[in-house]
């Protein structure tokens, strides 16, 4: 993924945490646990914390944080308290904001800009749709956001501001100095020595590309997509609940956004010889490593991976039996649906590099 930055000067350049940002890569923590081993400790007590209303209620908008991460949860100007940032939220117009809550899937058109499903019927139906497909109280959910935006808006707002009181302000008060002396750092880097060395600090996915043709930072993702920050800017979040997630929001009309993980150990593990070599052979071809990413993220139909990979609901379905015979895959059927999800705790054990590129 490349951000065009040629002729943007560093001042328009930050690197700051943001309490919104964190909470969504926390509520995602919650959603995927999986996805996040080192935070066990953390996701098993909060979760069993949590009142059975809050719980639920975070169930109805799970999809807002788990497989992707909406837009509206990555803040460009961070504050200081997350009731400043869902201030802004509040400001933003209704078209916007509902778009950006409703990136379900991984088959979203979200590089070319869709348009809202406020003001566009086939969007509208897509995104009901998806929902249906996530299960029937996603689908009410997103029913209610498309009939009453500033009544579901303000609901959205309650249930941050609960978890919030539930878990993230006690949680918030431990990791925000560990975010604000990274943030600070990568600006003190990049002062002394540049957005390149910078940037590369942050992550290791991440290049500052420069030639005659101008400058770009381009992120690792398997994803292909371009975006430029000429009239606006990057913002740069740090976030203690990331790993192994490396999130670039980019949409048209956004101003780039990268969420990277602050640093932390190794994730390690291993299994017998002939089970990691079967596995590997089952994601060693290019069109299941893609897969694998998408899968990582959440439980997908066949016709998604289709639509977003640009082949047949047949081919999908053959590469996805390979990925079952090893093990990496699990099946479940939702009325009609029928959704596939990566395994990830499996995938854990073929080592955190192989994770780390599928979930990044």
């Amino acid at each position: 993924m490349t951000i065009d930055i040629t002729g943007l000067p560093h001042e328009r350049i930050a690197f700051c945490p943001s309490p919104l940002a964190e909470l969504g890569a926390a509520l995602h923590a919650l959603a995927e646990p999986a996805h996040h081993a080192r935070l066990h400790a953390w996701t098993t007590t909060t979760s069993a914390a949590l009142r059975p209303e809050l719980a639920d209620r975070l169930h109805e908008a799970d999809f807002m944080w788990r497989s992707t991460r909406s837009d509206i949860l990555l803040p460009a100007r961070p504050r200081e308290t997350l009731a400043e940032e869902l201030d802004d939220l509040d400001r933003m117009d209704d078209e916007k904001y509902v778009g950006s809550a409703l990136e379900i899937s991984c088959a979203s058109p979200y590089s070319d800009g869709a348009p809202s499903p406020l003001v566009d019927e086939r969007m509208r139906r897509r995104a009901l749709d998806l929902a249906t497909a996530r299960g029937p109280r996603q689908a009410a959910f997103v029913e209610r956001m498309l009939a009453d935006p500033p009544g579901t808006r303000a609901w959205i707002r309650r249930l941050l501001e609960d978890c919030d009181e539930a878990f993230f302000a006690d949680t918030w008060r431990r990791v925000r100095v560990q975010l604000a002396a990274d943030a600070r750092h990568k600006t003190e880097l990049m002062r002394r020595k540049g957005l390149a060395e910078a940037v590369a600090d942050a992550s290791a996915a991440m290049v500052l590309e420069e030639d005659a043709a101008g400058s770009r930072i381009v992120v690792d993702k398997l994803g292909h997509a371009r975006t430029g920050a000429g009239g606006s800017g990057v913002t740069f979040l740090p976030t203690a609940f990331g790993w192994p997630h490396l999130i670039a929001l980019h949409a048209p009309g956004w101003q780039p956004v990268i969420q990277y993980p602050v640093p932390t150990r190794d994730l390690g593990g291993g299994v017998p010889v002939g089970t990691v070599t079967l596995r590997l052979e089952a994601v060693a071809h290019p069109m299941r490593m893609r897969l694998s990413r998408s899968l990582a993220r959440g439980a997908y139909t066949t016709s998604e991976l289709a639509d977003t990979y640009g082949i047949t609901a047949p081919e999908v379905s053959r590469h996805l039996a390979v990925m079952r015979k090893a093990g990496l895959i699990s099946t479940q059927r939702r009325g009609r649906y029928v959704l596939h999800q990566l395994d990830v705790t499996v995938v854990a054990r073929l080592g955190s590099d192989f994770l780390e590129s599928v979930l990044r």
